[in-house]
């Protein structure tokens, strides 16, 4: 498009003909910014008259022309969206006739959202129009639909959105099209809309209930005022009076957008907002501000604004931390019943309508990411409507439509207005988690099913998982909570390795130098920032409201393909390193919640497998480097060996790993190899398995004197007065750590405290139900009790008393002169909240930071903390509690003949089915060196039953590396019971066969 005498070219917009951009440049140069959105303005309100009017041809052919005959019958709100997708498709324009150029309608298009603003701050055109009158009855005097639509002047067809038309195609069945004609409904509320839908239903006529929807549904502004919660009755129930009501005026983000437009061009700008502001019988900016200026002040000598739309009441608060208010103006009670109403009203058109105005509203905000707070109004509404569902067919087919679109809306919030969606969900719709939980799991199964090879990249999938994430916090939001939060500082644990580095404790505790402070066991991009938004976490969740198991998807978890999720998660990690922003990648390891114990179990031991083959090749290639040169003392092994003594167990392995933890810490990362002297097993897994075993029953052993085992509970707990030194618990946090590592299960009776405080929390007194049950019971019911005379029913001091590990009495005073201090209503809390202190924390404060920091040397850099909570961590260490062979048996492999048809098969089920829970141990610790049931249940044990040649009198064996039992053929039944119970009874050490 050239201008009349530059000669220079300029940008060709679409649906701009050459004709129309002449006419829009100045006869001396080419056109300014203002000109261009003129002409823009021009073509899409010619694009609006020819869908709704025509061009006046009764023989148009224009399949976009009303004067064809070929436009079906739509509202102004559709017409406009229409017109804008038309405009950016470069459509076909028809020739005005005379009459229809010489006096063209102005009319108001009505846009998805009223008042979007172009989040790429580039300057935006307002197109507004006068009034557009009724065609169906010429007394009509409904108010004018006022109109905004936004165009971009940088990109204008990148702008423009898809668009879901589902929503804009005339009903059928039910009614008769809508007139295109109705004025738009500027909001709904629960009362006009079911006096709407109660006229409609006397009429038989459904129009204008449709019609209502359409336009409240379809659009963020009018549906965030909409629904709103009222102390006042409704001021109108008509739709009459609803018609009536006059646009509001414009709000602060608004002026905004006016004065940075004012900022750049002021006398242009100035013409165009005065201009845009008297056809919409609006004030100029400069009066709109002074009124907003006094009705800003007004509020202030207020205390209640239950009454005030929820866009005001929460600007004041939401401005320097949005996440922080739970406050929401949905009208919930009145929306469920509008829900009953639409939905059980077995109108097929209505619920189309809502559907599709519902789609065309989320996908609005997907692309046009507009105010927050008003997409929050929104989501909250369309939401609730999704899961308040009777399972009809209306509902699900409203969900199954819905939920996706919604998804992908809510997927794409700011971490602040999500977690104010989660606050929401936890204070005002927690009857309603459960239900979106399982739509959300629903969606994802679905997904999952219908595309298993690419789940990173199905957007629905990740959409409702994200979903899911805010829905999990809002449920651990709505559930009983540690306040404050049981989390140990990030400065308490720098003051803690301060005090053990400032000479407190003995000379061996710093010889590992080793700080967990300065080794983040999570890498930056990992954090979880809803989790920091919302300054909770499922740590501090005692008792979840959705119990957080439903929370597992099975199907997603079965079909996830850990390995390739674990190389998606790295290569996050190196974007990150690298400082890339943007990313196409997705690992479902950053969401954890979602996969089941067996699936993170895969995930960490993919990552321990790539830190040990890194490690080996470093060691290989330090070999090869070094290979020749002389002065090299000690050269690097690729692996961790430990040579031990069986009978000097505990002191071989723990000088073995105090050397490697002294010299070079990131040794005990390299796979690890055990070698009992004089036997010739190779460590292929299962002599490591039996070498855990054994140093845990040692360790552990009472008389060993660093844990004591509580009677009432069989746990074991640190010993407050050790006879070994702070260094001894860092090698055992070690051994710990090697046992996760290297994947090896072991039989360790921790409490879930010892857990809790492994992942960064403090011990406090819920803890105690687990660690001393009657110590618990006791301490509750002094909180419960409530009479005045507590200090003589109790006499009790803040001086306790505890025995030690040689069975004396030792005396504490929780406060200082604690044994003059008695007890009563006023510090009964603090007594309680102090006494849980001093056991679980203070008391044995020296022998868990020195086990912690053994365990963390080893653990530091595993997606550990990432991936699992305190009760999965305990899963992890010592096994599943779920003991069933049933599982096992249909797990089991055969091979060398065997299959499970065989007789000898057959008679060994039923032998080992008939076995006592301890013989069954044993059998399994014959088979596969450890006696715990791994993570998931027997079911994910694969165990192989191989055949061993014919009948004879060898009994069987077993390659405890990896779960192979081998079983000769014998004659009979009573034989095979005879040799089995031998051969499991009588199993120690290791040889070759």
């Amino acid at each position: 498009m050239s201008g009349g005498g530059g000669g220079e070219e300029e940008q060709h917009l679409p649906g701009v003909s050459s004709a129309s951009g002449s006419a829009a440049a100045t006869a001396g140069g080419r056109a300014t910014p203002e000109m261009k959105r003129s002409a823009v303005r021009s073509l899409i309100q010619r694009y609006f008259h020819q869908l709704q009017s025509g061009c006046g041809n009764v023989h148009c052919t224009n399949a976009n022309c009303a004067s064809s005959g070929k436009v079906a019958p739509m509202t102004p709100n559709e017409v406009a969206a229409r017109a804008l997708q038309l405009f950016s498709q470069d459509a076909q324009l028809c020739e005005a006739s005379t009459s229809a150029a010489s006096s063209p309608q102005d009319v108001d298009m009505l846009s998805p959202n009223d008042s979007s603003s172009s989040s790429s701050g580039s300057s935006t055109s307002t197109i507004t129009s006068a009034s557009t009158t009724t065609t169906t009855s010429r007394q009509s005097q409904s108010a004018p639909a006022a109109v905004v639509v936004a165009v971009s002047s940088s990109n204008l067809v990148q702008s423009v959105p898809p668009l879901d038309l589902r929503g804009i195609e005339p009903s059928s069945g039910d009614s008769e099209p809508c007139t295109p004609t109705l004025p738009a409904v500027q909001s709904l509320d629960a009362n006009s809309l079911m006096a709407l839908y109660e006229q409609c239903r006397a009429a038989d006529c459904y129009d204008r209930l449709c019609h209502a929807i359409g336009d409240v549904f379809s659009s963020v502004d009018r549906l965030s005022k909409s629904f709103i919660r009222s102390a006042e009755p409704a001021a109108s129930s008509s739709l009459q009076e609803l018609l009536a009501n006059p646009p509001e005026s414009l709000n602060k983000e608004q002026l905004r957008t006016l004065e940075g437009e004012h900022d750049k061009d002021e006398d242009s700008t100035q013409q165009v907002e005065e201009q845009a502001a008297t056809e919409e019988g609006l004030p100029c900016a400069s009066a709109v501000a002074e009124v907003e200026t006094d009705a800003e002040a007004e509020p202030e000598e207020e205390d209640d604004d239950d009454d005030v739309p929820m866009a005001q009441t929460t600007e004041a608060t939401t401005v320097e931390d949005p996440s922080q208010s739970s406050d929401t103006q949905v009208d919930l009670p009145g929306l469920r019943c509008v829900q009953r109403l639409l939905f059980g009203s077995r109108k097929r058109a209505i619920n189309d309508k809502l559907t599709n105005s519902v789609i065309q509203l989320a996908d609005w905000v997907h692309y046009m990411r507009p105010d927050w707070e008003k997409v929050i109004h929104c989501l909250v509404i369309c939401f609730d409507l999704a899961t308040n569902t009777n399972n009809s067919v209306v509902d699900m087919d409203y969900l199954d439509r819905v939920l996706p679109k919604l998804c992908h809306a809510a997927a794409v919030m700011p971490v602040q207005a999500q977690a104010r969606l989660a606050r929401i969900w936890a204070a005002h719709c927690s009857d309603q988690l459960q239900a979106l939980v399982a739509a959300c799991q629903q969606q994802i199964t679905l997904q999952v099913l219908l595309d298993e090879e690419s789940m990173r990249e199905n957007g629905a999938i990740i959409s409702a998982t994200k979903v899911l994430k805010i829905v999990f916090y809002a449920n651990v939001l709505a559930s009983e909570l540690e306040r404050p939060s049981c989390r140990a500082p990030l400065e308490d644990r720098t003051e803690t390795v301060e005090t053990s580095a400032s000479g407190s404790v003995t000379v061996e505790d710093d010889l590992f130098a080793y700080s967990s402070v300065l080794h983040p066991h999570m890498p930056k991009f990992a954090e979880d920032q809803l989790e920091k938004a919302l300054q909770v976490s499922a740590i501090d969740c005692r008792k979840p409201l959705v119990p957080l198991e439903e929370f597992y998807n099975e199907a997603l978890s079965e079909n996830i393909q850990m390995h390739h999720d674990y190389l998606s998660y790295k290569t996050l990690a190196m974007e990150s390193e690298l400082g890339s922003g943007q990313t196409t990648y997705f690992s479902f390891m950053l969401y954890a919640f979602i996969l089941t114990p067996a699936t993170k179990v895969d995930a960490l031991y993919y990552d321990s497998r790539m830190r040990m083959y890194s490690e080996r090749y470093s060691s290989l290639y330090s070999i090869l480097n070094n290979f020749g040169q002389d002065g090299q003392d000690g050269t690097p092994r690729p692996d961790l060996k430990l040579t031990v003594r069986r009978d000097q167990l505990i002191n071989d392995a723990l000088i073995g790993l105090e050397l490697v933890a002294m010299s070079n810490p990131k040794d005990l990362k390299k796979q690890l190899v055990v070698e009992f002297v004089g036997e010739q097993g190779i460590d292929e897994g299962g002599v490591s398995k039996e070498f855990f075993q054994l140093i845990v029953e040692e360790i552990f052993n009472p008389a060993f004197g660093m844990f004591i085992q509580q009677e009432e509970t069989n746990n074991m707990w640190f010993n407050a007065t050790p006879f070994e030194n702070g260094a001894q618990f860092t090698l055992i946090g070690i051994i710990i750590g090697l046992a996760i590592y290297n994947n090896v299960i072991l039989a360790v009776n921790f409490p879930m405290v010892v857990y809790r405080k492994l992942m960064g929390y403090c011990g406090t007194f819920a803890d105690l139900n687990d660690w001393s049950p009657t110590l618990y019971k006791s301490l509750k019911s002094m909180l419960d009790y409530q009479g005045q005379d507590m200090e003589e029913v109790f006499d009790q001091t803040f001086k306790i008393s505890y025995s030690n590990v040689f069975g004396e009495m030792v005396e504490h005073e929780l406060v200082p002169n604690g044994k003059e201090m008695l007890v009563g209503q006023h510090n009964k809390q603090l007594f309680v909240n102090l006494y849980s202190d001093f056991l679980l924390n203070t008391n044995i404060q020296q022998q868990f930071n020195a086990f912690r920091k053994g365990f963390e040397m080893v653990t530091d850099e595993s997606p550990l903390k990432l991936l699992f909570r305190p009760e999965e961590i305990e899963m992890l260490v010592c096994g599943s509690r779920e003991f069933d062979f049933v599982e096992l048996e249909h797990s089991t492999e055969y091979e060398g003949g065997y299959t499970e048809e065989t007789q000898i098969i057959q008679d060994f089920w039923s032998i080992v089915h008939a076995m006592p829970n301890e013989s069954k141990r044993k059998l399994l610790e014959f088979t596969t060196g450890s006696a715990r049931v791994p993570v998931g249940g027997l079911k994910c044990l694969r165990l192989l039953i191989t055949r061993h040649g014919p009948d004879s009198d060898r009994l069987p064996t077993s390659h405890t590396c990896f779960n192979v039992l081998l079983l000769p053929e014998y004659s009979n039944r009573e034989k095979l019971e005879e040799r089995l119970m031998k051969a499991i009874n009588y199993s120690k050490g290791f040889g070759m066969l």
